[in-house]
């Protein structure tokens, strides 16, 4: 799944082709991509609509319009990309929005369990998001607090998009790595020390990402190199590039995850 960096490639790559333009025609070869809107709702009420600003919160993509807000989440398999209307989409093209100027907005989604939301106020689903874990304003302290807050594994607490917006199974992964954090140790238990070593972890993870337009680990999105730069992410059976001790892989809350048993080791807190 597309996590933070993925998005925030696409949305820096399609702001230029798209910031600016307007919607004058829709094609919906999958409804359920569209949330509670029918298709005939959905083309009547953004048909004319321009795109004023692109913007990225959490893995949601948010295109402001003229009066509403368009949200494209785009899942397991969702991509997009902005083409002229003249040249065929390819076969798991399932949406699309035709601008003025010839071009098209093509959402591709092989296993259509992309979202497509049109509503008045972005806020009525990206509302309930934890915070930005690369804005300014989200602190180490911060941090800190909420993991004592809560008493859960750490993998699947850095999963949940209510407590921090952005992270799947890919980068959660790779900031517990750097941060010398088992994936099953207790948010709870982190000492202030700890829980800043996880801030700094998961934006050092994050930025690389972006840096290298995301990750591509499957044929549904492309464009990235963050992959040849996994320390953990699928290297099970591999040395640890920080200690040589073979990268295990085990499943926590349903989920691959890849760790150095020596590296990352189940203690509790530091004094």
């Amino acid at each position: 799944m597309p996590e933070l960096p993925e998005v925030e490639t696409r949305v820096r790559e399609l702001r230029q082709p798209c910031v600016g333009r307007t919607i004058r025609g829709v094609q919906l070869d999958w409804p359920r991509h569209l949330h509670q809107l029918s298709p005939q709702q959905f083309a009547e009420r953004i048909y004319g609509q321009k795109v004023t600003h692109l913007w990225r919160r959490g893995k949601y993509l948010i295109f402001d319009l003229t009066r509403d807000a368009l949200l494209i989440h785009l899942r397991m398999s969702g991509d997009l990309c902005v083409q002229p209307a003249n040249i065929a989409a390819g076969p798991h093209t399932h949406t699309r929005l035709r601008f003025e100027n010839g071009y098209e907005l093509r959402f591709s989604d092989a296993r259509k369990f992309g979202r497509v939301y049109l509503v008045g106020d972005a806020q009525q689903i990206v509302g309930k998001l934890g915070p930005e874990p690369l804005a300014a304003t989200f602190s180490a302290t911060q941090l800190h607090a909420a993991l004592r807050a809560r008493n859960r594994a750490l993998k699947p607490l850095l999963l949940d998009q209510s407590f921090l917006a952005g992270l799947g199974n890919i980068y959660t992964d790779e900031a517990l790595f750097i941060a010398g954090l088992h994936p099953q140790r207790s948010s709870a238990s982190l000492s202030v020390a700890e829980a800043h070593a996880l801030w700094l972890a998961v934006r050092r993870a994050l930025r690389s990402g972006i840096r290298h337009n995301g990750a591509s680990i499957d044929w549904v999105y492309r464009g990235g190199r963050q992959q040849l730069h996994f320390r953990v992410y699928q290297r099970a059976g591999g040395p640890c590039l920080r200690c040589g001790a073979l990268v295990r892989r085990i499943v926590v809350a349903q989920r691959g995850t890849h760790f150095c048993p020596h590296c990352q080791r189940l203690t509790r807190a530091r004094k």
